[in-house]
Parts: C-alpha cells; sequence; structure tokens
C-alpha cells in the first residue's frame, strides 16, 4: 500500500479461561480488498489476544498509509489514546506504580502503529457490528478447530 492508500483493521481477541486457550482475528479492508488473519494460542489472556490481533494487523502491512484502527476492546483502544504516553514516561509503570501487563506487546504495537497515520475506534462488542461480530466468529472458529483436533 502506498502513502496514499489507508486501510481499516478490525480486531478482536477471544479467550477461553482467562488465562486459557485463545484466539484473535484481524480483517484488514483496503481499495475494496480484504485480508483476514487468525490466530490461536494456547496459554493466554483476553487482553493478550486483543492485543496479538493488532499487532497481527499491523505486521501485515507492506508500506506506510493510513490505518484506522476498530476494537471492541477498551483495554486496546483506551491503552492506545490514553494510557500509553503516560506508562512510558513513568518507565512502562502504570500510575499506581505496578508494571504494566503485556509490556511488550504494548511496546511491540507503538513500534508498529508509529510507522503509520493511526486513528483508533472503539465500538460496542457483541452490538450487531458486522466487521466486530465477524472478527469474533473468526476467533471462535479458530479455538473450536485448535480444541476439535
Amino acid at each position: 500500500m502506498s502513502e496514499a492508500e489507508s486501510v481499516t483493521i478490525y480486531t478482536d481477541g477471544a479467550c477461553r479461561g482467562n488465562p486459557g486457550l485463545g484466539a484473535w482475528a484481524a480483517v484488514l479492508v483496503a481499495a475494496g480488498r480484504e485480508k483476514e488473519l487468525v490466530g490461536v494460542s494456547e496459554d493466554t489472556t483476553n487482553n493478550q489476544m486483543e492485543l496479538e490481533a493488532a499487532i497481527r494487523g499491523f505486521r501485515a502491512l507492506e508500506r506506510r498509509c493510513r490505518v484506522v484502527v476498530v476494537t471492541d476492546s477498551q483495554y486496546l483502544y483506551k491503552g492506545m489514546t490514553e494510557w500509553v504516553d503516560g506508562w512510558k514516561r513513568r518507565g512502562w509503570r502504570r500510575s499506581d506504580k505496578g508494571a504494566v501487563r503485556n509490556r511488550d506487546q504494548w511496546e511491540a504495537l507503538v513500534d508498529l502503529s508509529t510507522r503509520h497515520d493511526v486513528e483508533w475506534r472503539w465500538v460496542r462488542g457483541h452490538a450487531g457490528h458486522p466487521m466486530n461480530e465477524r472478527c469474533d466468529r473468526l476467533a471462535n472458529e479458530a479455538m473450536d478447530a485448535y480444541s476439535a483436533r
């Protein structure tokens, strides 16, 4: 994608148990094309899967572009729009002085997202948003397929 191009990355993470079996899904939409990305992890948390969906979406981008990330995760949305600058200023510490959980994923996501012009959007989960529902379905189908092996 060239700089003038834009892509929307729809993301979702899911987990059965917390920690437990989890999966992430991202659907990239650009120039009338769509690409689905899905993955599974055996011992993870829902928040880790939410982060992984966004990370994998960004990793699939080949060139700098305008990116809109759509998530139903307040953790991901607020992390990137409200919390991350403070975490970095405090040496990856929360305001209560505790260590930021999933720091490796947050650092990867910050690095990947700074390569693009990014807008973060939050949508209510399980509220009928077609692409959010699709990502949720993809993640759950991935867990089902993994469990059936």
